[in-house]
C-alpha cells in the first residue's frame, strides 16, 4: 500500500478481469451444454441453466467492475491523465498498469455480456 492510499499493482491486478472473463466463458457453456447434453431435448427450454448463467454473469460483472473502479482510482489518482508513457520511473510503471487494467476490465467487461447474450436470445438448445 502507497501513502497515499493507492494500491501497488502488478502483473496479477493486469490479468484478473481477462481470467474473470475466460472463467464465465467456460463455466456458462459447460452449463449450457450440460442442459442440452441428450440430443432429444433440442426443443425443450433452459430454463434453470439461464438463471444460473445469469447468476454467473452478475458475479462476473460485479467482480470486473471492482477491478475496473480500483484501478481507474488509482490510475487517475495518481496523475494519470495522459494515455501514453514516455517516462522511465517506478510511479510511471504504475499509472501504465493502472491504465492497462482498466482497458482490459472494459473489455472484459463487454466481452462478459457477449457471452451471456446468446443466453438471453435462446430460450431453448436449439
Amino acid at each position: 500500500m502507497h501513502t497515499d492510499g493507492q494500491t501497488r499493482d502488478n502483473l496479477w491486478t493486469l490479468i484478473t478481469p481477462p481470467t474473470l472473463w475466460a472463467l464465465h466463458f467456460l463455466v456458462s457453456y459447460v452449463l449450457a451444454a450440460y442442459e442440452c447434453t441428450p440430443n432429444d431435448r433440442i426443443f425443450e427450454t433452459i430454463g434453470g441453466a439461464r438463471v444460473a448463467i445469469a447468476g454467473v454473469t452478475l458475479v462476473a460483472l460485479i467482480l470486473i467492475a471492482a477491478v475496473f473502479r480500483r484501478a481507474w482510482r488509482d490510475w487517475r489518482g495518481g496523475g494519470g491523465s495522459r494515455f501514453y508513457n514516455d517516462e522511465d520511473t517506478e510511479a510511471a510503471r504504475e499509472r501504465f498498469l493502472e491504465f492497462s487494467t482498466v482497458l482490459l476490465a472494459a473489455l472484459s467487461f463487454v466481452a462478459v455480456l457477449f457471452v451471456a447474450l446468446p443466453v438471453l436470445i435462446n430460450a431453448d438448445c436449439r
